[in-house]
């Protein structure tokens, strides 16, 4: 037993570190997207498309390794290794001879498809070890995913202001090792089996009341998220331009990675509290915080540091805080024998609304300025909260957290 302790705690912590390293690719495109924009002369429709291409080679990545069961056929440190390194390589091959928009968003789809072999391979990793406390290392690594996706603006706050090459290379240089950190991990006792994507299970998933609620809570939540997380460092550059703050695009980058990061502390907390108090509570009320600050942020802009920092601290708290329960929420709710498809269409559908958000900010802030930018967004959290509430009161909430909702 001691073993099997001191075993898990050193698989939790060498995969969270991992997971961290090699998350840093998700928004490395991103992070220096003003600088490439201006190299390339891209629109800003184009820039979105830094990001929107990973999101969707994660979905595509995601739903081949579902069908296929490549996680079946691969071990799970083997297919994560591999995964970060291939990404590691697919964002240094853009610092080193991509000169322009179309390879580079090429390039960053197939760093989506490989991020599909990190993530969801490191859940399954902690779920071998953690029969018991499962929600806690599932906790640790949705902390780690969103610390790692903050990182490239902290790269660039700190050395990369006007040199995209640096944060590009410093990224891939983490997921490489974080790659190689992984193949140090042992597999666990409670290796649970992945079964295949059943598309002829869309029809049950769909027509089940407990999961479309909390599915529709989902896509809400994620409508908002990675818009925020995309466009989060030019608003605030924005603003502190507008106060004639000294070095703003600096002071942005830094204050992105914090608001991002944040979420990871917001996420391991959220978890705890939802098993205690409640999914649908934790989740509503995570959403009405991060809705309203959606209005908020046309407030707040232009206004001091003092202000603006503590508001984007708090609003990447909650904005992340309750992601991890929509899925714990379908794992209680939906049938065994289809479980796995139903968490498979969450994360699928879930990415896909992403890109529409993401693509839509440009849009709005070209009409009324980066001041009422995000103001689009709070359909979403209003959307999400109305399903999970709803949800509660309903008797399938009794499946949730134990019985707590």
């Amino acid at each position: 037993m001691v073993g099997i302790a001191d075993g898990k705690w050193r698989a939790l912590g060498l995969v969270g570190i991992a997971e961290l390293f090699a998350m840093t690719l998700w928004f490395s495109g991103t992070a220096v997207g003003p600088e490439l924009a201006n190299a390339w002369n891209l629109s800003a429709a184009e820039t979105a498309w830094l990001t929107n291409a990973v999101q969707l080679g994660f979905v595509v990545g995601a739903l081949l390794s579902a069908s296929l069961t490549i996680a079946d056929v691969i071990p799970p440190r083997y297919l994560f290794a591999g995964s970060a390194l291939a990404g590691a390589a697919s964002t240094a091959l853009i610092a080193a001879f991509v000169t322009s928009g179309v390879p580079a968003i090429i390039l960053r789809f197939v760093t989506g498809v490989t991020l599909a072999g990190v993530y969801p391979t490191g859940m399954k990793m902690m779920a071998a070890w953690f029969d018991k406390g499962r929600g806690l290392a599932i906790g640790v690594l949705v902390g780690a995913l969103t610390v790692g996706s903050a990182s490239p603006h902290l790269i660039r706050g700190v050395g990369g202001i006007g040199q995209p090459d640096v944060v590009l290379y410093g990224t891939a240089a983490l997921a490489g090792l974080g790659g190689v950190l992984v193949l140090a991990y042992e597999d666990g006792p409670h290796q649970p089996e992945t079964a295949p994507f059943d598309p002829g299970a869309i029809r049950r998933i769909i027509t089940d009341r407990g999961v479309v609620l909390a599915n529709t809570g989902y896509f809400g939540h994620m409508w908002e998220l990675y818009a925020v997380w995309t466009w989060i460092p030019i608003y605030l550059a924005a603003s502190f331009e507008a106060t004639g703050a000294a070095n703003p695009e600096q002071l942005a980058a830094l204050l992105a990675f914090g608001t991002i990061a944040i979420g990871g502390v917001g996420a391991w907390l959220a978890g705890s509290a939802a098993d205690r108090w409640g999914r649908s509570i934790v989740t509503s009320l995570s959403m009405g915080i991060s809705g309203a600050a959606c209005l908020l942020a046309g407030v707040v802009f232009g206004a001091p540091l003092v202000i603006v920092a503590p508001f984007v601290l708090i609003w990447g708290f909650f904005i992340v805080a309750d992601s991890a329960q929509f899925s714990a929420a379908v794992s209680e709710l939906a049938d065994e024998s289809y479980v796995g498809s139903a968490l498979t269409l969450q994360t699928a559908i879930g990415f896909l609304i992403t890109i529409g958000s993401i693509q839509l900010i440009p849009v709005v802030q070209n009409a009324v300025g980066w001041q009422w930018a995000f103001s689009p967004l709070v359909v979403g959290p209003i959307i999400g909260s109305a399903a999970m509430l709803w949800l509660r009161t309903l008797p399938e909430s009794g499946r949730l957290a134990g019985g707590r909702g």
